[in-house]
C-alpha cells in the first residue's frame, strides 16, 4: 500500500498552526484594558444582571394550568 510515514492523511497546516496556537495560548496572554474590560463583563456583569432579572420577576408568572385566554402574570 501507498503511503507517507506516520501520516496517513495529510494534515492542513493552517490547522497545525491554530491548534499550537490554543496550546500554548497562555503563555502569551497579557492583561490589558480591552481583557479586563470583557473578563469583568463576563464574569460580574452578566451574571449580576441576570441575577437581577431573576430576582425582580421570581413568582410574577405561572405557566402551569392555564386555559387559553388566560394571563401568566401573577402579580
Amino acid at each position: 500500500m501507498a503511503g507517507h510515514g506516520n501520516h496517513p492523511v495529510a494534515l492542513d497546516p493552517a490547522m497545525v498552526k491554530y491548534n499550537n496556537m490554543m496550546v500554548n495560548r497562555h503563555k502569551y496572554f497579557r492583561w490589558t484594558g480591552r481583557t479586563a474590560r470583557i473578563t469583568f463583563a463576563y464574569m460580574v456583569a452578566f451574571p449580576t444582571l441576570i441575577g437581577y432579572i431573576a430576582y425582580r420577576s421570581d413568582g410574577k408568572y405561572d405557566m402551569r394550568g392555564k386555559r387559553r385566554g388566560d394571563t401568566i402574570v401573577e402579580f
